[in-house]
């Protein structure tokens, strides 16, 4: 059952112990400001608010953080939860506060289109945050802590929620920053939330065997510690039980049984100094054989995340394997504490100590603003939770790639440039396939050639964010023109798909609106990114349609794409116009000159297809066919759009066409076809089909059009005497 603390002082009192110095007063203010804005808050244990902020803060105590993250994390949800603001937090606390309050503030505040756009946009936030200041992610990864080991509280499906999201992201996190004193209990709550019958089972086969393992690991260390002290060495030697989540997931990867797994408790022995941790080394392959391929010298070549080890993994006298830790007092203290470790001694040098060690970070921070939501969120879990190979230069220098990367990621990893170069590849000497998995220890030599570029196949091939959005900038930089061209052609495909016209809502006001959401300047990068692939374009067609209609009166219906129009029921079509003194007949609307509400009209009897309405100036209504001339008069009672042909006759110029469609849409006219045509005396002519409701709708659209720039004329079609 999780500690429950109500009050500052086992905070202050436990810093004392732990000997961590600074102005112990900023958090009695801090606690009576929280225990304030919180006062009417419980949570959903029934607890008083206060007890979360403080059971973090406690946390953050044991891993030896500094006073004032320790006031940021009791103030850290007074911003998000209450109406205190964050200028007040910076008054009365000091921008050192503030930037880490506000760096583990969640964005409730902004409506976002999903729970995923919401979680990807806090994501982006605390990791600029953190950019600035490592604290910021010490602090959120003890809020999850606590928030885990209060779960039990909380509904079912917010406890697999929660659960899920700490697998996928907070653990494999605090294994980035080397916490591994959080990431093993994060592991082991998550696995007890979302397979809690596999969870419970385990437990329950591991304690039946417990006393048995106890008294073997008892032996071992025995025997150790007779072996060492007789060496002159001082050592502290005990037994560690592997966490349950890694014990599941050895049986899940391997398909064993628990009771085929022998190294279910490891053992850890901790000296002085880098030359006894190889000195014990030797003691211990001198009592039992090392199993190949199972030791690893974590000291001479540490894990990007600081953590330095020595692994070995032994059989012993009973056949059983049993895995070895030799480190040193400030190795341990940095495995267990990770970049928390370092926060005292380093002060304001740790995010540049940080950013030689951890290249990861480095990276994470180049690609995150280029990826949309779902892409951003799928990378980051991917980058967060594979496991690493170490994998060498010619030169001998190390480089750490997730599992799985090929040549390729190496090659990027290197340099940009290397890796838009990419001709080939050698491991170990030998050529390489350009899919090839590079494993740990392996010699990696990149073959390049002056004249290469980079291939959209090649995302498909590479695992690391950083490649791909390396590869995305560079199809984006240097075939601007072309995919913006490109883009523009696949939004116009997509909207017609969907029925819309794209002469009606692909317009810039639209487009800057979903620019600005994805951190782009201009329409012409949402084209571009839709170009070359960042985008999927049927994605971004639906967000141009959302902002279209967010412009329509609520009593408008959206307008139909030609589709649409022409698959309306043509008994719709026809209920404009009435027969005189005849009921149910078939009645059409010719299609040589288009008449619309307000023309002089007349009905044409025709041979087995009912009455076709003409313009009463129609030239296909002649002297000789007047005998099958009928009166027919307009039905006002019902608004019908009509389609009507224009011309439009112009000197020709770059981006008339673009003008004249939007004359169009101002008008609210729909647009069913358009063509053009330029002739070698600079005119051009503009050939549209747009759908209007009456005469003065159609008079005012010619109107306005005239009046754009450089147009001769506007002419409507199926007239006597109109102008070939």
């Amino acid at each position: 059952m999780e500690k429950v603390i109500t009050d500052i002082q086992v905070i202050k009192d436990k810093l004392t112990e732990k000997g961590v110095k600074g102005d112990l007063s900023i958090l009695d203010k801090a606690y009576l400001w929280a225990k304030e804005a919180h006062k009417d808050q419980l949570r959903e244990s029934g607890d008083s608010f206060i007890v979360h902020p403080l059971g973090v803060a406690y946390i953050l105590v044991e891993l030896e953080m500094d006073v004032d993250a320790i006031a940021a994390s009791i103030l850290h949800d007074v911003v998000e939860d209450t109406d205190i603001t964050l200028e007040e937090i910076q008054r009365e606390f000091g921008e050192s506060i503030a930037l880490l309050v506000d760096g583990v503030t969640k964005l409730t505040r902004i409506e976002f289109k999903s729970k995923e756009e919401q979680q990807a946009e806090s994501f982006r936030k605390m990791f600029l945050a953190m950019a600035k200041d490592i604290r910021v992610i010490i602090i959120k990864l003890a809020d999850r802590l606590h928030n885990m080991r209060t779960l039990v509280y909380s509904p079912p499906e917010k406890q697999k929620r929660l659960a899920k999201e700490t697998l996928e992201i907070y653990a494999p996190l605090a294994h980035r920053m080397g916490i591994f004193k959080i990431k093993w209990e994060l592991e082991d709550l998550s696995f007890r939330f979302l397979q809690p019958q596999e969870y419970y089972s385990l437990a329950q086969q591991i304690a039946q065997k417990r006393d048995e393992r106890e008294k073997f690991i008892g032996e071992i260390i025995e025997i150790l510690k007779d072996k060492i002290t007789s060496a002159g060495i001082k050592a502290d030697i005990d037994g560690r039980p592997k966490h349950l989540y890694s014990i599941y997931q050895k049986m899940k990867n391997k398909g064993k049984a628990l009771n085929e797994i022998y190294d279910l408790t490891a053992i850890r022995i901790i000296v002085d100094s880098v030359k006894e941790c190889y000195g014990v080394l030797g003691i211990i392959h001198s009592l039992w054989k090392p199993i190949p391929g199972r030791f690893k010298d974590y000291i001479a070549m540490p894990k990007p995340n600081m953590y330095q080890s020595l692994h070995t993994t032994v059989l012993c006298p009973k056949g059983n394997p049993l895995e070895i830790q030799i480190r040193t007092w400030e190795m341990h203290k940095t495995a267990e504490y990770g970049v928390a470790a370092h926060w005292q001694y380093k002060e304001g040098n740790l995010n540049k100590h940080l950013g030689q060690k951890r290249s990861w970070f480095k990276q994470f921070m180049e690609w995150q603003k280029e990826l949309d939501t779902h892409e951003y969120m799928e990378s980051l879990k991917i980058d967060l939770f594979n496991e690493e190979v170490f994998v060498f230069t010619p030169k001998g220098d190390v480089i750490d790639l997730p599992y799985g990367a090929v040549p390729l990621d190496f090659a990027y990893r290197i340099h940009t440039d290397i890796g838009h170069r990419f001709a080939g590849a050698k491991v170990n000497g030998s050529i390489v396939q350009l899919n090839y998995p590079l494993k740990t220890g392996d010699i990696v030599e990149i073959l390049t050639k002056p004249n290469k570029a980079p291939s959209r196949d090649w995302l498909k091939v590479v695992k690391t964010s950083h490649a791909k959005s390396k590869i995305r900038s560079w199809f984006k930089k240097e075939r601007q023109e072309e995919n913006i061209e490109k883009g523009k052609e696949i939004l116009e495909k997509e909207l017609r798909k969907l029925h819309f016209d794209p002469a009606t809502v692909l317009k810039d006001e639209y487009l800057e609106k979903i620019a600005k959401r994805y951190n782009y300047s201009t329409p012409n990068d949402i084209y571009a990114a839709v170009g070359f692939g960042g985008f999927s374009g049927m994605s971004i067609a639906k967000k141009i349609i959302e902002e279209y209609k967010k412009t329509l009166p609520e009593a408008e219906t959206d307008h139909l794409s030609q589709v649409n129009l022409h698959k309306k029921d043509k008994k719709d079509a026809t209920i404009g116009v009435t027969v005189k003194g005849i009921d149910n007949l078939l009645i059409r609307f010719s299609k040589c000159c288009k008449p619309v509400p307000g023309d002089e009209i007349v009905g044409y009897i025709t041979r087995g297809r009912g009455v076709s309405i003409h313009r009463a100036d129609c030239p296909n209504i002649t002297f000789e066919n007047r005998e099958r001339l009928i009166d027919v008069e307009w039905n006002e009672t019902k608004k019908v759009n009509y389609p009507v042909e224009l011309s439009i006759y112009a000197w020709d110029r770059r981006g008339i066409l673009q003008e004249v469609m939007n004359t169009v849409a101002e008008e609210k006219a729909n647009i069913v076809a358009v063509s053009g045509k330029g002739k070698e005396d600079g005119t051009a002519t503009i050939r549209l089909t747009v759908e209007i409701t009456d005469v003065s709708h159609l008079e005012k659209l010619m109107s306005k059009l005239k009046n754009v720039k450089s147009v001769i004329n506007v002419v409507r079609h199926g007239k006597r005497g109109e102008q070939k």
